[in-house]
């Protein structure tokens, strides 16, 4: 069967909207403008600065439930550049977007406080682990099979750990971990609703390990009636059969950990409609000289048209740097897959885009 990948390539001229966005800006220059690393006390600053007050969404989306997100990575990979900035919204999804596109920095905008608190904790879990299968054993507080090494494919670790009980002490030496990492190595100033927020998410994912799916928590059951697990997501390939998650190789490992060492995925409180966050990134990005490689939306959209509020996020997208190849990564049900079992993957250039949302506001 045909994969369904949608793009939005529309070949319109940009209006003076978006005059001001940068075209062609090459990649070495984008990567030069940016910095190497943030220092603790700069990372906590833009996560604090560019955030937005706390909202809520109808679920804890712990992880994602797009089980077919990687088969747009193909074609994604035709149009978006590497080496430039990635923004995204949610869980893990993005790290498998990261480690296609190769970002010299990210940013992650959700409208709740706790998509950055587990944000917060996949930075100590990268940070702290040394390989693939010392990520997943602290994840998951299971020991760590024996047998398994840096060359272990994505399929043999899962299947490895698939067997390994919750370990009570493990759970809780982990957790103080990731307390002590954030707080005593990094000096983040961390507010109680935090501290309880990161214990909330790493007790979520202990409890339920790697078969936690979308509506494991409790939250609510939103994520269509047959959700893939995190085995299921991480062992998941392309429409050709490769697989691309961001646990599907140690390469795409050591990349995210040297990202998220140099404090370079930054998560931001922020409404997709709201006044500061994506402006804020946008003027940022734009003193940088540096220019958004693709921007993963998940689903946000429908919700914002649901609530009238397409304009807002139209001019806000405006205000990224962008150019003809900036590009949009969204989900939507339907097609192919049906509606049982996750979310689609569709592409859209993002200028276009933006012009043809504004033109039909006017």
């Amino acid at each position: 069967m045909t994969r369904r990948r949608v793009a939005f390539l529309a070949g319109s001229i940009l209006s003076a909207l978006l005059v001001s966005v940068p075209l062609l800006v090459g990649v070495r220059t984008a990567a030069q403008s940016l910095p190497s690393r943030l220092t603790d006390q700069e990372f906590w600053k833009l996560t604090s600065d560019f955030s937005e007050p706390d909202g809520t969404f109808r679920s804890d989306n712990l992880l994602s439930n797009e089980v077919w997100l990687q088969h747009v990575i193909p074609d994604l990979l035709k149009t978006a550049k590497t080496g430039r900035v990635y923004m995204g919204v949610g869980p893990e999804q993005n790290f498998t977007y990261m480690t296609t596109l190769r970002p010299a920095m990210a940013f992650i905008v959700d409208i709740r406080r706790g998509n950055l608190d587990l944000h917060l904790v996949y930075k100590a879990l990268f940070e702290l682990s040394a390989d693939r299968a010392e990520f997943v054993s602290r994840l998951f507080s299971r020991k760590r099979p024996d047998g398994l090494t840096d060359k272990s494919s994505v399929n043999e670790i899962f299947a490895a750990f698939a067997s390994v009980e919750r370990s009570e002490t493990f759970y809780a030496e982990n957790l103080k971990a990731i307390q002590d990492h954030l707080v005593t190595t990094h000096g983040f100033k961390l507010s109680d609703l935090d501290q309880s927020g990161i214990e909330y998410v790493y007790s979520v994912f202990s409890m339920f390990g790697p078969r936690i799916n979308y509506s494991s928590s409790g939250a609510g059951f939103f994520g269509g009636n047959r959700q893939p697990t995190y085995a299921d997501l991480m062992i998941a390939t392309d429409g050709d059969g490769v697989s691309r998650s961001y646990l599907s190789s140690e390469d795409n490992f050591r990349f995210l950990k040297d990202l998220e060492s140099k404090n370079l995925v930054v998560p931001v409180v922020g409404n997709f409609a709201g006044p500061r966050a994506i402006r804020a990134v946008g003027q940022y990005l734009k003193d940088k000289s540096a220019t958004v490689s693709a921007f993963y939306l998940s689903n946000v959209e429908m919700y914002l048209m649901q609530d009238g509020l397409m304009g807002n996020f139209c001019r806000n997208v405006a205000t990224l740097p962008l150019d003809e190849t900036s590009t949009f990564i969204r989900s939507s049900r339907g097609g192919r897959y049906g509606q049982g079992f996750g979310l689609n993957s569709e592409l859209g250039r993002m200028a276009v885009e933006v012009e043809r949302c504004e033109t039909s506001r006017r």
